[in-house]
């Protein structure tokens, strides 16, 4: 593969003989004198890896680094593998570029074979993280960033950036699956991502949060106009891939409902904005759907005060049409705790069985790819259980799952359910699965 390689060193012998063996071996070279040179290289061009010289004036081999580093971090890049040159035979220099998170080490002059091989096996081993990496950060459905991933890199805009941050919730979207099925819906979801991606910058980002919900972060944007343009534009985009999937006649009032907070100086906190989104969205959401509200504290404030009945008809209403409400709850171990005395104490006076399973996970796979699995089979237990039962995830990798009105002898059958389901996620090779279940004694 004509891999990009970019060689940083002051000494002009050094940039010839590298530029020789790399050519000769069907590597595109950019040769560079300076880690100022490296840095305003990076900033409109990519390369596969990096060969960067320790001793240079000015900027010596570690702070170049550490500046490309922050660089790549602050502009959401990834990172691109570095190995250090020297010619100098220090160890402690070597175990310092290491310590810093150079990908290797190679002294100087070249060995021809050990230069191709290490670059060869850096870039390949880069590549693989990357995708994993890619992997345990994307929705498989939409494309889109997951909502773990996409949390912190638009926690880490609003901290660092002025902008809008919108949660996003479709309209009637229940309405498709109920009438044209799930793998309808799907697509649907699908398209709606699209006309997203379509209508955002590459300093903007979107991911999906759940369900029928997404989030974005627009940098810069700070006006109503703009938030009304936008939403404009994403209505009639998504009303007619919707006529596009189902024809014109449809019949359901598909639309986007949009709630928007934003980010300043003075407020940059992810978590109180996202509230302040939230709030927004649950006005739209009250007032009709289909539009967008920016949040304002001084309406909030005015608002705090509405009477309980009014309040009531809110929570059901919302309550009613965020997300499908398909499959089991999914709870914090406080909210489990009181459901679970609850069916318990509903089985000991009104009979009934109630089995309980507990799921153990593990797995060659450490770290986040572990965690993203781990996440993914408790989704498979929340879509593929009944409304009626409750999943508390217990530790880092076990489920302890509760089925009322559950015989032991149908358990096989929920296994084989389980089974299926998961077995088309893209993990069912990579996570060994334990469970023992047992049944609720009575009295």
């Amino acid at each position: 593969m004509a891999y990009n390689i970019v060689v940083v060193d002051d000494e002009p012998l050094s940039l010839t003989n590298a530029k020789n063996i790399l050519r000769a071996n069907g590597m595109h070279v950019g040769c560079l004198r300076s880690g100022a040179d490296l840095l305003n290289y990076v900033e409109k061009h990519t390369a596969d890896l990096v060969l960067l010289d320790i001793l240079m004036p000015g900027m010596d081999g570690f702070e170049t680094y550490r500046a490309l580093r922050q660089f790549e971090d602050k502009a959401g890049r990834p990172r691109v593998p570095v190995i250090f040159l020297t010619g100098e035979d220090n160890n402690e220099t070597e175990r310092r570029g290491l310590r810093a998170g150079a990908s290797d080490f190679i002294h100087k002059p070249f060995d021809e074979d050990i230069l191709i091989k290490r670059i060869n096996n850096t870039i390949i081993n880069s590549k693989t993280i990357e995708s994993l990496t890619e992997e345990a950060t994307t929705d498989r459905l939409t494309g889109c960033l997951n909502k773990a991933a996409g949390t912190e890199r638009v926690s880490g805009l609003c901290r660092d950036t002025e902008g809008a941050l919108m949660i996003l919730d479709l309209d009637s979207f229940k309405l498709v699956n109920d009438i044209y099925g799930h793998d309808m819906g799907d697509r649907v979801l699908v398209a709606f991502a699209d006309v997203l991606r379509n209508n955002i910058r590459s300093e903007d980002l979107i991911c999906r949060i759940g369900g029928d919900e997404f989030m974005g972060f627009f940098a810069g944007l700070t006006g109503a106009a703009e938030v009304a343009s936008f939403e404009g534009r994403l209505k009639l985009q998504f009303q007619a891939e919707a006529e596009r999937l189902m024809g014109a006649d449809h019949g359901i009032p598909l639309g986007v409902s949009i709630g928007v907070s934003f980010a300043s100086e003075e407020h940059n906190d992810y978590q109180i904005l996202f509230q302040y989104a939230d709030s927004a969205l649950y006005e739209v959401k009250r007032n009709g759907k289909h539009g967008f509200e920016i949040y304002d504290p001084l309406k909030a404030k005015e608002e705090s005060g509405e009477d309980l009945e009014r309040g009531l008809e809110d929570v059901v209403q919302i309550v009613s049409e965020r997300g499908e409400g398909r499959g089991a709850l999914l709870m914090g171990q406080d909210a489990f705790a009181w459901n679970y005395r609850f069916i318990v104490r509903y089985a000991s006076r009104y009979g009934g069985d109630v089995t309980r399973m507990l799921f153990s996970l593990d797995s060659d796979e450490k770290g986040v790819i572990f965690t993203e699995m781990v996440s993914e089979f408790g989704n498979v237990l929340r879509q593929t259980l009944r409304k009626t039962d409750i999943v508390l995830q217990w530790q880092q990798k076990k489920y302890f799952v509760v089925l009322p009105m559950m015989p032991e002898r149908d358990i096989p059958r929920v296994m084989e359910r389980i089974t299926e389901a998961w077995d088309k996620t893209g993990y069912h090779d990579r996570l060994e699965i334990k469970y023992a279940a047992s049944m609720l004694k009575k009295g």
